[in-house]
């Protein structure tokens, strides 16, 4: 049975060969390319502009902006950032129900008749308090996940505030 030295022995002989092999193979490859730039008088240098020349994007005629690219048509209020309604929409859109409210000419026009959207019957953004605990003084709205104070609970109508 082999040991793992006589095994790592045998691979460092293989890798020293295969590097000998692959040496003479560029050297070749090197010799043949060298007498091709001699034989049609190319220099790396003239190599290296048609490389260049050749690699990447071209260059746009009309400087930085992009030829042919869409105005913005939506506009997120609250950083400034803007989507052309082309391509993947951005996060701050993404799950927006009414999306006419983000668009470029109606972003005067929704902050003069400023509605609150409704989902069925649930109205967004923040709601008022309607329960209150009478030890800390936190309120609750009704909405979402409910406090410890109330959570357990078993006659809520303790805590309602009156005014509500």
């Amino acid at each position: 049975m082999a040991t793992l030295e006589s095994i790592q022995a045998k691979i460092a002989k293989l890798q020293a060969q295969a590097e000998v092999v692959a040496f003479a193979k560029s050297t070749v490859a090197l010799e043949k390319i060298r007498d091709l730039m001699h034989k049609h008088s190319v220099s790396v240098a003239d190599i290296e502009a048609f490389v260049g020349k050749r690699r990447g994007r071209k260059p746009s005629q009309a400087g930085s902006e992009k030829v042919g690219a869409s105005a913005p048509k939506y506009l997120d209020p609250k950083t400034g950032a803007t989507w052309t309604g082309h391509g993947r929409a951005p996060q701050w859109i993404t799950n927006a129900k009414d999306r006419s409210k983000f668009l470029v000419d109606g972003v005067a026009a929704s902050s003069r008749g400023a509605v609150k959207a409704k989902v069925g019957n649930y109205v967004r953004g923040p709601q008022p308090a309607l329960y209150q605990d009478p030890k800390s003084g936190a309120t609750w709205s009704g909405r979402g996940r409910a406090p410890a104070w109330i959570a357990n609970a078993k006659d809520r109508s303790r805590f309602l505030i009156k005014t509500a």
